[in-house]
């Protein structure tokens, strides 16, 4: 863990997104440190996916500002803006491969997009990450349509591994699998943060992965529900601090009980 005086990895002061007269965010604060795995979770449509998009400056904030390592993304010009990115590993929902390319194919594209690599090391790097992802060699000349749930999710893992990323962001890493191959996902995870230095940002509903893998995790509240002055990061802690806390949204969040929301719909 980083000491809490080194200035954050990636910072949010103040801000917003909206997407035409939605608002998304809303005067976010966040701070996370090198070498963290910071946890985001809270409800569908609460910004957690839109979060990791600013984080890696696919989205721009609509007010307010984000920092990479005091850096802000709209100070960056576009060959800037490149190099900072080749920092970051993505793994998206559904992990996201070209459905037209085979596994080799997709877990090579970074390489050859943005590094001056011949064919030989190429081969050598997707080989090895698929091996780090526990996937066989075999699997290099198969198409996404020919893959489980599971083996698709590790194939993504592997394309975001490939360039050696400084920061790895995961969107939803277990959603749509069994409670086995959901807990491989975790344990791949904790397994890349022990092999390189990495910082870890986990958006996920699932619990099971908040307790394995979290150092650390913040809650954000939907904001059409908060109060006029209230701050969207509702809690930030560790997950046994979230798995106890006081406050009856957090708590029922984790503990996927209805609650409050219940009589919200109720009274709707």
């Amino acid at each position: 863990m980083t000491p809490m005086n080194v200035r954050p990895l990636i910072e949010f002061h103040g801000v917003s997104r909206q997407f035409g007269n939605q608002t998304v965010l809303r005067g976010v604060d966040l701070a996370v440190r090198k070498g963290e795995t910071l946890v985001v979770i809270g409800e569908s449509g609460c910004g957690k996916s839109v979060t990791l998009k600013l984080m890696v400056g696919l989205l721009k904030a609509s007010t307010g500002d984000v920092l990479v390592e005091g850096r802000r993304w709209e100070s960056l010009n576009e060959h800037e803006a490149t190099r900072e990115r080749l920092k970051f590993g993505y793994l998206f929902q559904g992990a996201a491969l070209f459905d037209s390319m085979n596994v080799r194919e997709n877990v090579a594209f970074g390489l050859r997009q943005n590094l001056q690599l011949n064919e030989h090391e190429i081969e050598r790097i997707v080989h090895e990450r698929l091996h780090e992802v526990g996937l066989p060699v075999s699997v290099c000349g198969k198409k996404p349509a020919e893959l489980s749930g599971g083996m698709k999710k590790r194939v993504g893992l592997a394309r975001a591994l490939a360039l050696t990323p400084e920061v790895m962001l995961y969107d939803e890493p277990t959603t749509g699998l069994d409670p086995i191959m959901s807990d491989v996902i975790n344990e791949l995870i904790l397994q890349t943060r022990a092999r390189r230095p990495v910082t870890s940002i986990v958006v996920t509903h699932d619990m099971h992965t908040v307790r394995k893998v979290a150092d650390r995790v913040v809650m954000l509240y939907p904001h059409g529900r908060l109060k006029p002055h209230e701050p969207q990061v509702i809690f930030d802690g560790t997950a046994a601090e979230a798995f106890s806390s006081s406050d009856p949204r957090v708590y029922q969040f984790v503990h996927g009980e209805a609650g409050e929301r219940m009589r919200e719909l109720a009274v709707g």
